[in-house]
């Protein structure tokens, strides 16, 4: 494998080194490994947990925890002798915490090759010696990929707050409340899998507030469960990710740290492993700290996975309660794997939407927008009194920008343009847009009809579109209007109608003055969505420039609507349409 090229910063330009970029390099010794002389990931995870503390503590000049640490996934184990080098930044930082991205990658000292062996994003707050939390000082990005990574940070944020939300919804669904334990001849009882241990926190165990460090909590959590994960296959397991967690409450020298850890339940070749940590000094009540899912697999001599034994849970109702959620977070896992985590090129064209992978499409949404927008290689391709149309190629896909500029303050301008149904008012491409499903305040399933067009053989075309929107999270940031497809099953493709798909498309809106907007239109042109804007691109004309001219007309109409909460109808009131 080659060098890799650094993630922080942009290609053929000096490199632009970030203030708050932390690195460490470490070798990996025969101590810092496990039975097969592999770096033991409860040790990697002590190394990110220092580096992104030091990384959030220089941006905010004082000292910092660990609050939590998003999903993360290992893509390759380290040898001994190989060098561990760990690079974190702060991405972002919001009133009091901050968002630090950890990379991992490894280097072989003989051959010269490297590789990366994960990547994290974990949430530090600041801390008082006297109590309180300190407001931080905004971050500004300075190149390209920063940029994007402050831009998805807020994106990030959202999901985090409603993580918990996602897996009670998902357990209300009638569906997992009627999975039913399958029973087996030789599964292993959950019981047989449990582990407890106590560990007491001395001073090397702890940071230089005398709090537990976050890392030592996550190694010693990871030794258990890789305990309780052996005991169910009777091999040695390899831990494959973890899931998202949050640090619930400190620990200080001194405390008795109790570690429990139990197989919750284990698929045709993996198995998840539920963690919890809690403390207590003397004769008081045990005091929750943290509490984690991880994930192992057994591989053979070639690397394939094992098939591992059924697991029976406890009869009590929490055993059943953990084997149901198991199920649960390994669909959310799913999601996030086939949402979030591919890269734009290759996440799927309309991907099944329901509400339990809901906040993974919108954040997909959302974020794909972002990322083309701050792309800074855009050409000018046309431009007329003052609407410039702008393309960009990019491994053999078109992207288009439009941009103009309306005597409409953003905030009108993005409630007004945020409900498509308005757009048949300005946009010729939009015969007819339906609303089927408002989800929330922020986020709408239509069905939008477009005219025929010659490579289609006369057929008019329909979309089932995902729009997202978004306020800015801090000023500074624009207002977002996202949309790509999806399918649903109560929309399947229709006769007469040729079902065309949408990549990422959308408007981010800039605020200039108090009454002026900055307005961009993007599309990442499918070829279903090419045709319609070919003719501009090549210069054979120029409909973009009427378009838009009159969406800023329609705009202006619009500005003094006496209704300040311009939402889209209620899928309520367009039942009649569908």
């Amino acid at each position: 494998m080659s060098r890799p090229q650094d993630e922080f910063a942009e290609e053929g330009k000096e490199v632009f080194r970030n203030l708050t970029e932390v690195k460490k390099s470490q070798i990996v010794m025969p101590c810092h490994a496990n039975h097969r002389q592999e770096l033991s990931v409860g040790q990697l995870l002590k190394w990110m947990d220092s580096t992104a503390c030091l990384s959030a503590e220089r941006h905010a000049g004082c000292p910092c925890v660990t609050a939590s640490v998003d999903d993360i996934h290992f893509e390759h184990t380290i040898g001994v002798g190989q060098v561990v080098n760990i690079k974190a930044k702060v991405n972002r930082a919001f009133n009091t915490s901050m968002e630090v991205g950890i990379v991992v990658n490894c280097e072989d000292l003989f051959s010269d090759s490297h590789w990366r062996v994960c990547q994290a994003f974990a949430t530090f707050v600041t801390q008082r010696t006297t109590g309180g939390k300190v407001q931080l000082r905004p971050l500004v990005p300075r190149t390209q990929a920063e940029q994007v990574e402050h831009s998805l940070a807020a994106e990030r944020r959202r999901m985090r707050l409603v993580h918990a939300d996602i897996m009670k919804d998902l357990l209300t669904n009638r569906a997992f409340q009627q999975v039913e334990v399958q029973e087996a001849e030789k599964a292993v009882p959950a019981e047989r899998t449990q582990v407890e241990s106590v560990e007491l926190v001395l001073p090397p165990h702890a940071n230089h507030q005398v709090n537990t460090f976050g890392g030592q909590i996550m190694a010693w959590m990871e030794n258990v469960a890789t305990i309780a994960a052996s005991r169910l296959c009777n091999a040695h397991p390899t831990l494959r990710s973890i899931d998202m967690f949050h640090f619930r409450g400190p620990s200080q020298v001194g405390d008795r740290l109790v570690l429990k850890a139990i197989v919750n339940n284990a698929f045709k070749n993996s198995m998840e492993v539920g963690v919890c940590a809690e403390a207590y000094q003397g004769e008081e009540p045990l005091r929750h700290i943290n509490s984690a899912f991880m994930i192992f697999e057994v591989c053979d001599r070639d690397g394939k996975p094992c098939t591992l034994p059924k697991i029976q849970p406890e009869p009590l109702v929490r055993g059943r309660r953990r084997y149901q959620e198991a199920i649960a977070r390994k669909k959310i896992r799913l999601d996030r794997k086939y949402i979030i985590s591919c890269k734009q090129t290759e996440v799927p064209l309309s991907v099944p939407w329901d509400l339990s992978n809901q906040v993974y499409l919108s954040y997909n949404n959302v974020s794909a927008l972002k990322m083309l927008a701050t792309r800074n290689n855009w050409v000018l391709n046309s431009e007329k009194n003052k609407v410039s149309l702008y393309t960009l190629e990019q491994k053999q896909v078109l992207s288009f920008k439009i941009e103009f500029e309306a005597d409409v303050p953003a905030e009108r301008a993005f409630m007004v343009l945020s409900d498509l149904g308005k757009r048949v008012e300005w946009d010729p491409n939009y015969e007819r847009c339906e609303l089927i499903r408002r989800v929330d305040d922020d986020d709408f399933l239509y069905r939008v009809v477009t005219p025929s067009i010659s490579n289609q053989g006369g057929m008019v075309q329909d979309f089932i579109l995902l729009a997202s929107r978004r306020p800015p999270c801090d000023s500074g940031d624009p207002y977002v209007i996202a949309l790509r497809s999806v399918t649903l099953p109560t929309h399947p493709p229709t006769e007469g109608y040729n079902r065309g798909e949408v990549l990422c498309a959308g408007f981010s809106i800039m605020e200039v003055s108090n009454t002026v907007s900055k307005i961009s239109y993007f599309n990442q042109a499918s070829p279903e969505v090419l045709p319609y804007i070919s003719t501009d691109i090549a210069g054979l004309s120029s409909s973009f420039y009427s378009t838009f001219c009159t969406c800023s007309t329609f705009l202006q109409d619009n500005r003094d609507n006496p209704n300040p909460k311009d939402q889209p109808p209620s899928s309520t009131l367009n039942s009649t349409l569908l």
